[in-house]
């Protein structure tokens, strides 16, 4: 005989909009910022990384978003090899700005020179950017 029992059944709880924002309200922002880097080839393999306290810094009110996630480039301390001759791309993810910013910087804020450095990037509606990077 088969049973006619029902598994038990989580509902997922609602939480209205203003409670949630009132507890977090970085919760109701879940946009991300996208540079897509890209290294121009060298005559000479090349190394590179990502520090974690690589930022993008607003230009008038100096809001910062952190860095959240990196591909195909290795976090500090670990080297990444840029073969020679060849464009090197990576992707760097970050959390979001205020809608209100509308020029930034990219600062990889290291205790060495050499750091990622781009400026004065206008923001875009799409929030995806391609920088190339020359060192």
């Amino acid at each position: 005989m088969a049973s006619t029992e029902h598994p038990p059944v989580k509902a997922k709880p609602f939480v209205d909009a203003d409670s949630l924002f009132s507890i977090h309200p970085e919760l109701l922002n879940d946009a991300f910022i996208y540079v897509h880097g890209h290294v121009k080839p060298h005559a000479n393999e090349t190394l590179i990384r990502i520090w974690q306290s690589t930022y993008l810094i607003g230009k008038e009110a100096g809001e910062r978003a952190e860095l959240i996630h990196a591909e195909n480039i290795t976090y500090a301390p670990v080297w990444t090899i840029v073969p020679d001759k060849l464009q090197f791309n990576f992707l760097l993810i970050f959390s979001a700005l205020p809608k209100t910013c509308r020029v930034f910087d990219l600062v990889e804020q290291i205790p060495q020179p050499g750091g990622f450095f781009a400026p004065n990037i206008r923001r875009n509606q799409t929030d995806i950017y391609h920088i190339s990077f020359d060192f």
